[in-house]
């Protein structure tokens, strides 16, 4: 890294991921260190982790408990 917070991506590693001058990327924090990806990488990852996941009952489901909590604590006065 340089000192102006700059990274340096190797040219050999650039030719493969297929990076050029202007590539957005991404920089992720996980628990084993930092990870770079490409806005079409982080797109393809986010699909892969939400594959199966139904989102629409989850939310219902928080808001349908949420509701009963509101509805008990309204009931307690």
């Amino acid at each position: 890294m340089g000192d102006r917070g700059r990274l340096v991506v190797p040219a050999e590693l650039r030719q493969h991921a297929g990076l050029i001058a202007g590539t957005p990327v991404t920089m992720i924090e996980t628990a084993d260190g930092i990870v770079l990806l490409t806005r079409d990488q982080l797109k393809r990852m986010v699909r892969r982790d939400l594959t199966g996941a139904d989102l629409v009952s989850e939310l219902l489901a928080d808001r349908r408990r949420a509701a009963a909590d509101e509805m008990m604590d309204g009931s307690a006065e």
